[in-house]
């Protein structure tokens, strides 16, 4: 007894030194990452890492018309996941809408859904390991693992994947916000970089037309509209062809 309690205490040290390194090793993927596909890709590789008998993950998404893959480790994966969506049921559905995890082995699959079981079973199957997936209300759905052995995955196994997956699900979030005030940062800034020719149109315009500034600055964002160009492009425009017209009636 007090073997087999060491040997699950070393099991369980390993699993989450694996974890660790599973989550550093994304941290330091997000640095350089502008895409969320990629990332999940990372995602299902470590995975395979973190928790003994993966021998396949894929991420499900649900989507407006429908479940879709979002990344997976092989082509098997893909397969797999889409007799699942063809079914309409499976474990990584379930997860996904139940928000639980869902562990179940060859017998109890088959039990629970026949036509997708069958299906994966051919395909070599037999193990399922599905955490649900949040990021936010546009990304979510789970995380599945799915293992050739029909014995099933062990509760230690469940309990890293919730972890690992919780993880996750933190991190990507702080990924998201960081693009989205990078995104607000960019365009500030180019806002402030347009703004000096912005100003030079609409000068040009109130001496020209008569207008004051706020129709000078309507009818920039009318010629905008009308021709599908930026605001910054119309004003330039405007500058450049005013400059040209005083140079050529100089000459």
């Amino acid at each position: 007894m007090e073997q087999n309690s060491t040997e699950d205490t070393a099991a369980w040290q390993s699993q989450l030194e694996e974890i660790t390194g599973a989550l550093e090793s994304l941290a330091d993927a997000m640095e350089r990452e502008d895409s969320l596909e990629m990332l999940l890709h990372r995602v299902c590789d470590q995975v395979l890492r973190a928790i003994p008998g993966v021998d396949m993950a894929g991420v499900t998404l649900a989507t407006d018309d429908g479940p879709k893959t979002g990344a997976c480790t092989d082509d098997t994966t893909f397969e797999v996941d889409l007799e699942q969506y063809r079914a309409g049921a499976g474990p990584c559905l379930h997860a996904a809408e139940s928000g639980k995890i869902v562990r179940v082995n060859a017998e109890e699959a088959k039990e629970r859904w026949p036509a997708f079981t069958e299906a994966a079973r051919r395909l070599g199957v037999g193990s399922y390991l599905s955490a649900p997936l949040f990021i936010d209300s546009e990304y979510r759905g789970a995380l599945n693992l799915y293992s050739s052995q029909d014995h099933g995955y062990r509760e230690i196994d469940e309990t890293v994947l919730e972890l690992y997956t919780t993880a996750v699900e933190g991190h990507l979030r702080t990924w998201q916000r960081y693009l989205a005030t990078r995104e607000l940062t960019e365009q500030l800034r180019t806002a402030l970089d347009s703004r000096p020719v912005i100003e030079q149109a609409k000068g040009i315009l109130m001496v020209l037309h008569g207008f004051d500034a706020d129709q000078a600055f309507a009818w920039l964002v009318k010629q905008s509209q009308n021709t599908n160009t930026k605001l910054r492009d119309a004003a330039e425009r405007i500058v450049s062809e005013t400059v040209t017209a005083r140079v050529n009636g100089a000459g």
